[in-house]
């Protein structure tokens, strides 16, 4: 999708059309999420720190992420080229694999499938996409960024190695600064400059990473569309407008996480065992701390309790700047477990019955209409 966070605020705000949008946050703490085109053109790009985004736009319109609305509309998106090949593997909310093989006989020339995927997308949400379409999922996701917003760029069999000749190394997916400036240093700007080297000789600068970039270098990926990722962990995190040592502020802040974790998997269908503390200190050391209980949870009493157990058991030398609570080591549901036959079941079910009344309310009037007290 073309600048999707921001396309959303401005389908939803139109007057923001044609103005250098910026989402991520209305303090100077966040970094950016996605920028507008018009914003762009300023040097604003994704993970730019706010105060730099506005350092460089100043006249820019600086949006919080509303990342459930975003949600909302990926769903769709999904369901519409779910029509077109049951083969999708989303990759985010804003973009995903298609393997459309065989599909020809069907729904026309590969060009002609995007096209029409680009039709319904533009008429059942209002917004554009960019799509590559290639031999593989690397040139494809590669040619997707060629012509954006809303370009169509293919790249057939025998146009693989002139596309990739001129092809600047940073274009490489997960290609990084470091990546690139070590490539300089060796006389490599493009991916054809790459091709002259061995595999051998890549391995030897770049260890087991570089068998892969002499395998993209010469256009080729094996990798499948794989239509279905499971989901490993839910988290919710924040930076906060200041830095802070201020445990009852923390804890508030975590219970009001955990409540948003919860609700997130029991809306999945899922339970987990694992309760993840995240903190970012000022300086931008990172740390977490986890807890495992004995049997899969959803409630969100117990992961507040436990996330804040782990707070509080963690003495605090440095200001905070970002704090998160996670859920991993999955399960759905429906599956079966072994609880503690003289555990408080009674108090369990009765925040269960929480849980269910509040879900209810916030699926009827909107997630922010309702927490609890404590949070």
């Amino acid at each position: 999708m073309d600048a999707f966070f921001a396309a959303i605020e401005v389908l939803d705000n139109p007057p923001l059309g044609g103005k250098p949008v910026i989402v991520g946050g209305s303090t100077n703490r966040g970094v950016v999420s996605t920028a507008s085109y018009e914003a762009r053109r300023f040097g604003v790009y994704s993970a730019m720190p706010i105060f730099k985004a506005r350092k460089k736009c100043p006249e820019g319109i600086f949006l919080p992420v509303r990342m459930e609305r975003y949600k909302e509309v990926s769903k769709k998106i999904m369901d519409i080229v779910k029509d077109f090949t049951p083969l999708v593997e989303p990759v985010s909310v804003d973009e995903a694999y298609l393997d459309i093989t065989g599909s020809e006989n069907l729904l026309g020339s590969p060009g002609e499938i995007a096209g029409h995927i680009k039709d319904r997308i533009g008429k059942e949400t209002g917004l554009t996409c960019s799509i590559g379409i290639a031999p593989n999922k690397f040139l494809a996701k590669v040619a997707s960024d060629i012509n954006k917003p809303d370009g169509l760029t293919i790249i057939s069999a025998d146009e693989v190695d002139t596309f990739l000749s001129g092809l600047p190394v940073e274009k490489i997916p997960g290609v990084g600064k470091r990546t690139v400036e070590r490539l300089r240093h060796y006389g490599v700007k493009t991916v054809g400059d790459l091709k002259r080297f061995s595999k051998e000789q890549l391995i030897g600068w770049f260890g087991s990473s570089g068998s892969r970039l002499h395998e993209l270098a010469n256009g080729r990926d094996c990798s499948e569309v794989i239509p279905e990722r499971e989901i490993k962990s839910l988290s919710s995190e924040e930076t906060l407008p200041s830095d802070t040592k201020d445990t009852a502020y923390l804890t508030e802040l975590l219970r009001s996480h955990a409540d948003d974790v919860a609700w997130r998997l029991r809306r999945e269908g899922l339970k987990g065992r694992t309760i993840t503390l995240k903190i970012k200190f000022d300086d931008f050391s990172e740390m977490s701390k986890s807890r495992t209980i004995d049997y899969p949870t959803d409630s969100t009493k117990i992961i507040s309790d436990s996330a804040i157990e782990l707070l509080l058991n963690y003495p605090l030398r440095k200001k905070v700047r970002l704090i998160g609570v996670a859920v991993s080591k999955l399960r759905e549901s429906r599956e079966g477990y072994q609880m503690d036959l003289f555990g408080e079941w009674q108090a369990q079910e009765k925040e269960q019955r929480v849980d269910e009344t509040m879900d209810e309310i916030k699926r009827r009037f909107g997630k922010r209409m309702i927490k609890k007290g404590r949070a």
